[in-house]
């Protein structure tokens, strides 16, 4: 099966050329139709070659797509195509297999969801969606992903989601850990984020003009606010955490080469899983493997590294090896 994001659109676009009984369709018609249908929902001029379009035609026509009952017709030297059914319509169809796939898929993601009280729209849509297209799931419960159901601060994830697609400015009742009692902010919110099973919102904190990074679970309240919405036109939030580990960036600085020494029992973990993107594996020394990391230092990065215990050791910059040493140290005269 094509499946690249165009797909589905350009089957919409066959189907309504082989639907039509007013115009005949020769491979360039509908070349021109499908390539006009990407335009208009993209608005980018590259469309598809003809392989793709006789590629498409094949598939639909295959019993893994529609096995759509499509005549060809000649006409001298030429072929145009129409349904030999005029009624026929592949929106007329059951779910062919990959389709019932990618939807079972779609279901186990949003069953994530299903009992939170901020999503109960999910129960109702869950229900439609198996219900109309045949898809209950069994009793047995097969897949299991990392949640924690007692986390504070999951009620406002709706409201700040719909204030972003909104634009919505807001006032946050927000009550850091330092913070003996809660403050309320001028929050213009632009992104969330869950990292490590917590929630965080990201947005312009109207005093400060600045961007603020809260997390869900010290929120006491969320209001809709009087005023305009300030928009955020200078992140790039698909980047903007690429050169940390975890949420929180340091302004105004740069990222630097972590050196690790890592053991050869928490290697294949750390291998397999690697701390960052930069993450690069290299030569053996003294029974330890070099590790490195290309990061911004950050809070998150020294949790990681401490958890992993005796079984990685920093070597450089020699300001974050400081802090670990410190932080060792002070965990260690907890136990004597």
């Amino acid at each position: 099966m094509p499946t690249n994001k165009n797909a589905v659109i350009r089957y919409q676009a066959l189907d309504r050329c082989f639907a039509s009984r007013g115009k005949r369709y020769f491979w360039e018609d509908l070349l021109e139709a499908v390539n006009e249908a990407i335009y208009e929902y993209s608005g980018k001029g590259k469309g598809i070659s003809r392989r793709q379009l006789f590629e498409d035609i094949k598939y639909m026509e295959s019993d893994q797509g529609w096995a759509i009952p499509l005549e060809h017709h000649k006409e001298g030297k030429r072929v145009w195509y129409r349904y030999s059914d005029p009624d026929f319509s592949i929106n007329k169809r059951p779910l062919n297999d990959d389709e019932a796939s990618q939807l079972k898929e779609a279901l186990l993601t949003l069953n994530r969801f299903k009992g939170m009280p901020q999503f109960q729209w999910v129960d109702e849509l869950v229900a439609r969606l198996e219900s109309g297209f045949g898809l209950k799931q069994g009793a047995e419960r097969i897949i299991e992903f990392e949640e924690n159901p007692y986390l504070k601060g999951s009620e406002h994830i709706t409201t700040l989601f719909q204030a972003i697609l909104g634009k919505q400015v807001l006032d946050v009742s927000y009550q850091g850990f330092k913070q003996a009692k809660p403050t309320v902010l001028r929050f213009h919110p632009y992104y969330l984020k869950q990292y490590n099973n917590r929630w965080f919102v990201f947005g312009l904190n109207e005093e400060f003009k600045s961007l603020t990074n809260m997390a869900l679970d010290r929120i006491h309240a969320v209001a809709p606010a009087k005023g305009g919405y300030i928009a955020n036109k200078d992140i790039d939030f698909t980047e903007y955490f690429d050169d940390v580990v975890g949420v929180s960036v340091p302004l105004d600085q740069k990222p630097v080469k972590v050196e690790l020494l890592v053991t050869a029992e928490l290697l294949p973990y750390i291998h397999t899983k690697p701390i960052h993107g930069s993450q690069k594996v290299g030569k053996g020394l003294d029974g330890r493997t070099a590790v490195t990391l290309q990061v911004i230092p950050n809070y998150e990065l020294e949790t990681v590294l401490l958890a992993f215990g005796e079984g990685v050791e920093v070597l450089a910059p020699k300001a974050l090896r400081d802090r670990l040493k410190a932080r060792v140290k002070a965990t260690a005269a907890r136990y004597k």
